[in-house]
């Protein structure tokens, strides 16, 4: 059981949290020192209380949506308490993740890789704003409610295929259509190259992970949307490279028609905001997004599926 009263690690035990979720060191201190001065606060104890109750809501359900209360200005007194107020919701949150991987045996360093993808988000962050934070707390909550794991190289979500994605898997043969479950991938940073060997590692550890701890629900499919699948990158990077290596595991599911140049320019230098003229071009990639965007061109999301 969860201790509903103690809504925060404490004293000397909440750096070790931190450093077991791979938050950057820089931003311990901090951290510490708010969660300290937070125990009296009634304020933010309701509002993290309510905050955690609504995220842990139906935990290990498949496509929840938490409608998060609003933080207001000025709470606990400082800016600070605001803007790190989402890293300790997760905080907060973490006996009720360790209570769920336990129900479904989750192994232990699957686990914490998983919920260290927190440091990697606050060292997102820190690269764009300078300082301890999260750009869009909302793409922790699926971590933390038993919905995504991390496997070697790839994130795996348990999903549900979209009316498009759903449609193409049917019209491709298989009794599979909108609403049927998938695996939904991701592909963090800060993780290396994304080799054709790494990602062969990452799908045949999901294979077994989800047979093993899921094996009520059925995953034949894995889908992926991202600029990642934008098939003009085979126009400027080597055949060899291992993002169009990446490409060719997917059929693709449907064509985008909106353009968001600025999903590879943050993901790529780290700030959508950047003048085109202002990125760097060190690397394949780096040349290949802001080259395309000088020649006046656009970058769109990709979307694709392939049968595990």
């Amino acid at each position: 059981m969860v201790d509903e009263d103690e809504l925060l690690p404490v004293g000397d035990e909440l750096p070790e949290v931190l450093l077991d979720l791979a938050v950057p060191h820089e931003d311990i201190n901090e951290l510490v020192g708010i969660a300290r001065r937070l125990g009296g606060d009634p304020e933010v104890c309701g509002l993290l209380e309510e905050s955690v109750r609504v995220l842990v809501r139906d935990i290990g359900s498949v496509g929840f949506q938490p409608e998060m209360p609003a933080v207001p200005e000025g709470l606990g007194g400082a800016g600070a308490v605001r803007r790190l107020f989402p890293v300790l919701v997760l905080l907060a949150t973490l006996p009720h993740t360790r209570a769920y991987h336990d129900e479904c045996a989750v192994p232990a360093d699957i686990a914490r890789r998983t919920l260290a993808d927190l440091g990697r988000h606050l060292a997102v962050h820190r690269r764009r704003y300078g300082n301890a934070g999260l750009v869009d707390p909302r793409w922790l909550w699926p971590h933390f409610r038993g919905e995504l794991y991390q496997l070697g190289r790839l994130q795996f979500q348990r999903a549900r295929l979209g009316e498009r994605t759903g449609e193409a898997v049917r019209a491709a043969g298989l009794p599979l259509g909108p609403g049927d479950a998938c695996l939904s991938i991701h592909i963090p940073d800060f993780r290396g190259p994304l080799t054709p060997r790494a990602c062969d590692a990452s799908l045949a550890l999901a294979r077994d992970f989800f047979a093993l701890h899921y094996p009520e629900e059925t995953y034949r499919v894995a889908v992926c949307h991202s600029w990642l699948l934008d098939a003009q990158l085979e126009k400027h990077l080597p055949e060899e490279s291992n993002i169009v290596r990446f490409q060719r595991r997917f059929s693709t599911s449907y064509r985008e028609t909106e353009a968001d140049d600025r999903l590879p320019v943050f993901f790529v230098f780290g700030d959508p905001d950047l003048p085109v003229e202002a990125l760097l071009q060190r690397t394949a990639v780096e040349r290949a997004v802001a080259g395309h965007l000088l020649a006046g061109e656009h970058w769109y999301r990709g979307h694709g599926w392939f049968e595990l």
